[in-house]
């Protein structure tokens, strides 16, 4: 987790009643980034969102996208990063159960993979 992923979550917060954080498991985020990835544990990302004051439950999903669980959660809210845009992949089944996207403005220069690459750059 990076201060990108904190601002998103924390203006997530700032939208719901009750946040719940759905986090991809490791095998989701390693078929759809790398096999490399994630360089955080599920159990230690868990444990680092559930520290959050502002955050009132936290689960995961071993899909690929979170269709599935907002499917059953049917949030009035989805939040996600501007990287994946209002017409994101689950943008449908959201609006389908009557809830809408908020979509947070990223961190300049601040992604994993940056910041993977300015570690390579230290050694």
């Amino acid at each position: 987790m990076h201060p990108g992923h904190l601002r998103i979550i924390y203006e997530a917060s700032t939208k719901a009643d009750i946040l719940i954080v759905a986090l991809n498991t490791d095998s989701s985020i390693q078929r759809y980034k790398s096999k490399k990835r994630p360089i955080i544990e599920l159990k230690y990302r868990i444990e680092m969102v559930s520290s959050l004051f502002f955050v009132d439950y936290v689960t995961s999903f071993d899909e690929t996208d979170p269709i599935k669980i907002l499917s059953i959660i049917k949030p009035n809210v989805h939040v996600n990063g501007k990287e994946y845009s209002e017409n994101c992949i689950e943008a449908d089944i959201v609006k389908k159960n009557g809830g809408k996207i908020h979509i947070v403005n990223l961190v300049d220069n601040l992604s994993t993979t940056n910041i993977i690459q300015k570690i390579k750059l230290c050694e």
